[in-house]
C-alpha cells in the first residue's frame, strides 16, 4: 500500500470496511461510468509546488500510454455498455506524449467528447503540435474541452505555484485556446487567504480584460480545486455520513468515472481515482469488469476533496 497517510492522520485510513472508531466506512458503487480517463504518463515541462501526483520533467513513475492501449479500453467500453460520454486526459502535461495528439483523434472518431487537463505552456505551443491541435478543433469544436490550470488570478500567486515565467506562458497559450471554436475551461486552486467570492472575482476580472469566453461565476467554467494536503487532519467518512452530510455516493467522482493508468514496467491498469494513481489498495485490476466493484473510500483525499469538498474532475 502506498498511501503515504502523515502523522495527522495516523490510525486512520487503514481498514477498508471500518473506520478508526469501528464505524462501517463508505464505499460508492460504479453507478454511471459516464467519463473513463486516462493519465497520459506523469512527465510534465515544469514543477509544481503541491502537484498530487508529483509530476515534473523527470518523474516517470506513470510512463506515457500508447494510442493503442487507448483505443483497447475504447473498445472494452463498449464491450461493457458503460454509458460514457466523456474521455478524460491528464498527465503530468498530456501534450508532452507523443501518442497524444492520436489519441484524442481516436477518442473523437469513437464518438465521444474529449476534455484535457492541460498547463497550455510549451508542449501544446510547440507549432507542429497547435498545428494538429486546431485542426482537431475545427474538426470536432465544443466536442473538445480544453481546461487549463491557472492556479490564481494574479501572476503573482500562479508563479509561485509554478515558477517564474509561468504565468505568461500560459497566457500566451490561453489566449490562442481561446480564439479557437473548442470550449475553454479553468482550473485554479483554493489555498490562498481568500474567500470563493473574491477569488471568482478576481479571476472574472482576468478574464475580461483576456476577452476570454469563460464565465467565472460557473463552477464548471471554473473549477476551483480544494488543496490536498496530506499533514491536514480530515474525518473519515462512514455510511452515517450520507445522511449527515446530506449526500448521495452517486456525488462522489468514483460512482462514475475510472482512470487508465500505466505504472513504470507494467501494463495498464484501472484505478479507482483520478487522484490515487499510485496507490495499490485503488488499482481495481486490469480490465473495465475488473473495475466495476464498489470502492472503499479509504483515502485522505475521499473525505477532503470528494465529498467534504464536493469536487470532481470531469467537465
Amino acid at each position: 500500500m502506498d498511501k503515504r497517510i502523515e502523522p495527522a492522520n495516523q490510525g486512520k485510513f487503514i481498514d477498508p470496511a471500518v473506520t478508526a472508531d469501528g464505524s462501517a466506512r463508505a464505499t460508492v458503487a460504479l453507478t454511471r461510468p459516464t467519463t473513463l480517463w486516462f493519465n497520459t504518463g506523469t512527465l510534465c515541462n515544469i514543477t509544481c509546488e503541491g502537484c498530487y501526483i508529483e509530476s515534473s520533467p523527470t518523474n516517470d513513475r506513470l510512463s506515457y500510454l500508447t494510442v493503442s492501449e487507448v483505443a483497447d479500453y475504447l473498445d472494452q467500453i463498449a464491450e461493457r455498455g458503460w454509458p460514457v460520454r466523456e474521455i478524460g486526459f491528464t498527465g503530468g502535461e498530456p501534450f508532452m506524449n507523443p501518442d497524444f495528439l492520436a489519441m484524442m483523434r481516436q477518442s473523437l472518431a469513437s464518438g465521444y467528447e474529449v476534455l484535457v487537463l492541460t498547463n497550455a505552456m510549451k508542449p501544446m505551443q510547440r507549432p507542429h503540435v497547435a498545428a494538429q491541435l486546431s485542426r482537431l478543433i475545427e474538426e470536432a469544436g465544443t466536442r473538445i474541452t480544453l481546461r487549463v490550470s491557472l492556479d490564481h488570478w494574479t501572476e503573482e500567486g500562479h508563479d509561485a505555484v509554478r515558477g517564474a515565467g509561468s504565468w505568461a506562458a500560459t497566457l500566451e497559450g490561453v489566449d490562442w485556446i481561446a480564439a479557437q471554436s473548442c470550449k475553454l475551461t479553468i482550473a485554479g486552486r483554493a489555498r490562498w487567504q481568500e474567500t470563493e467570492a473574491e477569488a471568482r472575482a478576481g479571476y472574472a476580472a482576468l478574464f475580461a480584460d483576456r476577452g476570454w469566453p469563460v464565465d467565472a461565476a460557473h463552477p464548471g467554467a471554473l473549477v476551483i480545486f480544494p488543496e490536498m494536503d496530506l499533514s491536514v487532519e480530515v474525518p473519515e467518512i462512514t455510511t452515517a455520513c450520507w445522511g449527515i452530510l446530506h449526500k448521495s455516493p452517486e456525488d462522489v467522482m468514483c460512482s462514475s468515472s475510472r482512470m487508465v493508468v500505466k505504472r513504470k514496467g507494467e501494463r495498464p491498469s484501472v484505478a479507482a481515482c483520478t487522484l490515487l494513481p499510485y496507490e495499490a489498495e485503488f488499482d481495481m485490476g486490469h480490465t473495465l469488469a475488473e473495475a466495476e466493484r464498489p470502492v472503499a473510500l479509504n483515502h485522505p483525499h475521499c473525505a477532503k476533496f470528494c465529498v467534504l469538498g464536493g469536487a470532481s474532475c470531469s467537465a
